[in-house]
């Protein structure tokens, strides 16, 4: 199965110059606890609901720009990508959710979760999870 078959076809995005607010906002709105941002439809980086409450409630940033809590090292999956392959990045990047690209055009999204429910069958979503989580543990 490929990334495009499980995906979240056209999410919304920020700007880099966006504020704070407005990546709450689309996530609220969206029921999700990511945006990608993007500049001029190309991929720089992403947000998550995490980096709004570590990198800008905690510091007394919430007038703040995306640009200035933004992950910008951003690991991205495309398409044509098997989701395996997806699976594989995933862990050894301890991310659970990647943006998927075309190109440098911005075309999904794909979570942990999404590979989850469309492979439900596949004990790799748990070794995904399980290997992710590996960090947290260490870390906390």
């Amino acid at each position: 199965m490929h990334i495009r078959d499980v995906m979240t076809p056209n999410p919304r995005y920020v700007s880099p110059d966006d504020s704070i607010q407005s990546a709450a906002q689309i996530m609220r709105d969206a029921d999700t606890g990511v945006v990608p941002v993007c500049d001029n439809g190309r991929t720089v980086g992403i947000v998550t609901d995490r980096d709004i409450v570590v990198r800008a409630i905690a510091e007394g940033q919430t007038g703040g720009t995306v640009r200035d809590i933004a992950t910008h090292d951003v690991i991205s999956a495309s398409p044509d990508m098997s989701t395996r392959e997806a699976a594989e990045l995933m862990s050894d990047h301890q991310v659970r959710r990647l943006p998927v690209v075309d190109g440098d055009r911005l075309v999904g999204i794909v979570s942990l979760g999404d590979l989850a429910v469309k492979e439900a069958k596949d004990s790799r979503v748990g070794d995904t999870l399980e290997h992710i989580s590996e960090g947290v543990k260490e870390r906390g």
